[in-house]
């Protein structure tokens, strides 16, 4: 898969493509139905398949005290993307420049010079440009004068309800891992590189692999049975933590702070992916470090009852 950044990047070779555009947070089975569509009628037409997606979303842009909590940062998103077949992805800075710009400016600049768009697949509340004024009407009016197709995505749905990003969100808030993972297709999992910490872990006999979530705000809180990925052949079994730690100047940021079962090697550096299986419990205070440290040996029990890891001798 390429991966284009940016509308100064678009290249002659770029030119001629079918193409979709969102925010994609989550790859989710409705958007992987989207991408699907798109690589028959590129098959159709014989073109190249074109994902075009925004970073930072354009929520985060506008309202980052109050924009909902990330299902995939941009690495995970195109890992995901990749993984569907898609030929190219167009990542847009969503900027002041790009939020400013009148969404006829927006439709040439990109679908019209940059990509050279046949055809176009966006759901109908698709709303672009400054002050949102485009809309799958303008798209439409502009597809007609310039010789691309608009067509409007249809809604997947599983079991009678939507497929979105929300209700992902929502499912992950309420610990339903079963049925996030059934509208993703796949279990959910966070990835990231292992980070020192203030090894306080490994005190109590708990050491934890340290990882930022790069993330304002965290779909999921609270304590999980997990698997990781990347550091041998196959998942390996652990307990996680996922909370809120303060920074400088008053600053915040979502740690995910997992302990492997049996596990003693330094992995500093290393990039891991964590799956999460199972929530124990939400996060919460103890009054004292020992309490602390007991129900720590209680969630590892449990998680390793959850993951069918035995004590080790």
């Amino acid at each position: 898969m390429q991966l284009v950044r940016g509308l100064h990047n678009l290249k002659p070779d770029h030119h001629g493509c079918v193409a979709t555009i969102g925010n994609f947070d989550g790859v989710h089975l409705g958007h992987q139905s989207v991408f699907r569509h798109l690589m028959e009628k590129g098959a159709e037409m014989n073109m190249p398949t074109t994902v075009v997606t925004f970073e930072p979303q354009p929520r985060e842009f506008f309202q980052a005290a109050s924009a909902p909590a990330r299902l995939t940062r941009l690495r995970e998103k195109l890992q995901a993307i990749k993984e569907t077949g898609v030929d190219r992805v167009v990542v847009l800075e969503f900027n002041k420049r790009l939020a400013a710009m009148p969404a006829a400016i927006f439709v040439r600049e990109l679908l019209v010079d940059g990509l050279g768009a046949v055809f176009l697949s966006v759901g109908d509340d698709f709303r672009f440009g400054c002050g949102r004024e485009g809309d799958f009407k303008l798209l439409r009016s502009m597809g007609n004068q310039h010789g691309f197709e608009v067509e409007n995505m249809n809604t997947y749905k599983l079991d009678a309800d939507r497929v979105s990003s929300t209700r992902i969100r929502e499912l992950l808030t309420q610990g339903d891992l079963n049925g996030a993972a059934q509208c993703l297709g796949r279990p959910y999992r966070i990835c990231g590189r292992v980070a020192h910490g203030d090894k306080r872990g490994r005190t109590i006999g708990f050491p934890t692999m340290n990882i930022d979530l790069h993330r304002r705000v965290s779909p999921l809180q609270g304590v999980y049975a997990v698997k990781v990925d990347g550091l041998d052949r196959q998942g390996l079994p652990g307990v996680a933590n996922i909370g809120v730690r303060p920074m400088v100047e008053g600053d915040t940021r979502y740690l995910l702070e997992v302990h492997l079962f049996d596990f003693d090697r330094s992995v500093y550096g290393e990039h891991v992916t964590v799956e999460f299986v199972k929530k124990l419990r939400d996060e919460q205070r103890f009054d004292s470090f020992e309490m602390l440290r007991q129900q720590i040996w209680r969630d590892a029990d449990q998680a390793r009852a959850i993951l069918g890891v035995a004590l080790s001798s």
